[in-house]
């Protein structure tokens, strides 16, 4: 019975242990020397701030959320991510930035390429770039992964070419004539009905949408393969796509 207790004892000891060290992700997530340390991304971190979670060889890194959050419970730190980040941008900081100012004159330019060559119509995904030195930087560079990541590429892409923002655009995800499920929804009530697209989308970008029934024709937003809405929905979107435009770096 005494051994019971004890052991009952270690267990109640032992358990806050594993729920980890409750962190949040820092307003501004920089490194000074390459190496994206949990200390880099986390207030808290403590004892763990110098497990490194990645690598930084440009201006910035991109880090998937989902990697870092398991990064950071295997350290024994807890970030339930509140806001559903999909990706940790990393820059450089301001001391490491000016460091390497003077190397910028010798006329190497850093900027975005393709980690490896891309068909018409892939997807950009986050390891799909690297920052590498080219003589001179295309007119409309990208000068964070943000602008080419989620994209859709509007050529064939080779391996190691610098990233220009003309190679890329929003995926499509409506063809012309396409089946399309149009929805309304107010106050509770939803009513959705079928239709035909006159015109090919992407995601965010209206579209004509010829009513089956009816053949009338209705101003929809696409927000996804074979769907759109109209209504007060459509409006709350584009209006919040406008904001995301006007706030991105």
């Amino acid at each position: 019975m005494k051994a019971l207790l004890l052991a009952a004892c270690a267990l109640l000891v032992a358990t806050p242990a594993l729920a980890g060290q409750a962190v949040s992700l820092k307003a501004e997530t920089t490194d000074s020397d390459g190496r994206v340390t949990l200390g880099d991304l986390f207030d808290g971190a403590g004892s763990a701030s110098d497990v490194v979670v990645g690598g930084r060889t440009g201006p910035s890194a991109v880090l998937d959320a989902g990697q870092v959050q398991m990064a950071a419970h295997r350290a024994g730190l807890d970030w339930d991510n509140p806001q559903g980040l999909r990706r940790i941008i990393v820059r450089q900081g301001v001391e490491a930035a000016e460091a390497a100012a003077p190397r910028a004159g010798r006329g190497n330019v850093e900027v975005l390429a393709y980690a490896r060559s891309l068909a018409t119509g892939e997807v950009v995904q986050p390891q799909d770039l690297i920052w590498t030195k080219v003589a001179a930087a295309p007119a409309d560079a990208p000068s964070d992964p943000e602008a080419m990541i989620g994209m859709s590429a509007r050529r064939p892409l080779r391996e190691g070419a610098a990233a220009a923002l003309r190679d890329v655009s929003s995926p499509t995800v409506i063809k012309a004539g396409d089946v399309v499920t149009v929805t309304f929804e107010d106050g509770g009530v939803s009513v959705s009905l079928t239709g035909k697209a006159m015109a090919a989308a992407a995601a965010g970008d209206s579209v004509a949408v010829q009513n089956t029934a009816s053949k009338k024709i209705l101003d929809a937003m696409a927000t996804g393969p074979g769907a759109a809405v109209i209504g007060p929905q459509a409006i709350r979107l584009r209006a919040a796509r406008s904001t995301l435009r006007y706030a991105a770096r």
